[in-house]
């Protein structure tokens, strides 16, 4: 009855138009309330120790790196990077925007920053260049999924905050997905570049290739210097957070110099403005998985899920088709904050690595950023992208598609990624 209550209170709040954090806080003190210990104390401690984490400190940091790459130019010159050494193949612009996805998202790590940053530079120019309006929409929403997959990732924030898993172990486990979902999408875009028979550009002489590379090395440096100082060792999450914020301040105001300190206070304020609805969110969280926890809801949903704890495969296909069928209603973060604590004990009862589920898990959530009727990322790509949102439903499935099945081959074979994971972790 306990978690029928809390069910009840959060879809009802969400329904009455409640954000969802502050349905989260109200499902938690219906709970309360049902369990006849009501305490406002208990309330506010829980409200403070949700936002109050070394390792939560990490978003607001990378949320602003993000800010300054984009407004300081460096996003501009990954993007002509990229387009100098793939452009001239046929579709070359769509490869180009894989291949500008995956080194942003390893530098931001969040999905809708990195649709609404690229989307506005690549969208134009590939609608410029002769290609299909929808298909490059869809293609721009898809590949930014690449953004919470790889390190540094948002998502994995806050699932390691939640679950106690090792952000880092999160972080390196990121990274063979992430190449495989850019593999499958540049499978699905081949296919498409050759039906709509898409044009060629011209292709650039060495000098510009080199040129353009120079241009756009202190931008390619940064993603390679984290990755390297995660593994390493050298510096937490948090502090990697700290370097990227700092390091695009630096090179966007002095070395590119289009950064302008008039420009700053506006990137601290849209850091700020994205970072707190984050921040309470993990506020809200607390208090409901603190009382989900009293309530003794985690051994209620184990037991439901027992019957496929003695086969882990199974038991992750179940989760799987749970996950995203909440995730076409609900957005990435707060279905992590509700699910990890609920989930986890019957994936540690199945003898399921936990950071093997969490990566998984994430890429489970993020794909809901993709399906309608919420799909956070569809939404934002429709805005850079000027259509619909049945435009681009129409032409994002098959990229869909493609992401979907990556998924189900690394819960068929989870040595997809255990193994790069572990190398990677060294």
């Amino acid at each position: 009855m306990t978690l029928v209550v809390f069910l009840a209170a959060l879809i009802g709040g969400m329904l009455i138009g409640l954000p969802v954090c502050f349905a989260l806080l109200f499902s938690g003190v219906c709970m309360m309330g049902f369990l006849n210990g009501f305490n406002p104390q208990i309330l506010s401690q829980n409200l403070f120790s949700g936002a109050d984490s070394f390792s939560m400190m990490a978003v607001p940091f990378f949320i602003m790196a993000g800010e300054f790459m984009n407004r300081g130019g460096i996003t501009k010159r990954i993007v002509n990077a990229a387009n100098a050494m793939i452009g001239h193949v046929r579709g070359g612009l769509g490869y180009v925007s894989i291949m500008a996805i995956l080194l942003f998202a390893s530098m931001v790590g969040s999905a809708v920053a990195s649709t609404a940053f690229l989307g506005a530079i690549l969208i134009p120019m590939m609608v410029r260049a002769g290609y299909n309006r929808d298909k490059s929409t869809a293609l721009i929403a898809a590949g930014n999924i690449l953004s919470p997959i790889m390190p540094p990732s948002v998502p994995m924030i806050i699932f390691g905050v939640q679950s106690g898993v090792s952000i880092t172990k999160l972080f390196m486990g990121g990274i063979a997905p992430a190449v495989y979902l850019s593999l499958a999408l540049c499978v699905i875009w081949f296919f498409i570049a050759k039906r709509d028979n898409l044009p060629k550009a011209k292709r650039q002489s060495t000098k510009q290739v080199v040129k353009a590379l120079i241009d756009g090395l202190w931008a390619l440096i940064l993603p390679l210097f984290i990755l390297f100082g995660l593994r390493s060792g050298k510096f937490t999450p948090t502090e990697a957070g700290v370097i990227a914020a700092v390091y695009a301040l630096i090179i966007g105001m002095f070395v590119y110099k289009e950064l302008k300190p008039s420009m700053i206070m506006d990137c601290l304020v849209s850091a700020a403005k994205s970072s707190s609805v984050i921040m309470f969110l993990a506020a809200g969280a607390m208090v409901s998985s603190w009382m989900m926890t009293v309530a003794n809801v985690p051994s209620i949903v184990t037991g439901i899920l027992s019957p496929f704890i003695g086969n882990p495969t199974l038991l992750m296909f179940v989760i799987c088709a749970i996950v995203l069928l909440v995730g076409t209603s609900m957005d990435v973060t707060p279905t992590i904050m509700i699910l990890t604590p609920v989930l986890l004990p019957a994936i540690k009862a199945a003898g399921i690595d936990t950071a093997y589920f969490g990566v998984v898990f994430i890429l489970m959530c993020v794909l809901g950023l993709l399906t309608p009727p919420v799909g956070t990322v569809l939404n934002v790509a429709c805005s850079a992208g000027r259509i619909n949102m049945e435009r681009i439903v129409k032409s994002v499935w098959p990229f869909l598609l493609a992401e979907v099945i990556i998924l189900l081959l690394m819960v068929l074979f989870p040595n997809l990624l255990i193994i790069p994971m572990n190398f990677f972790v060294g």
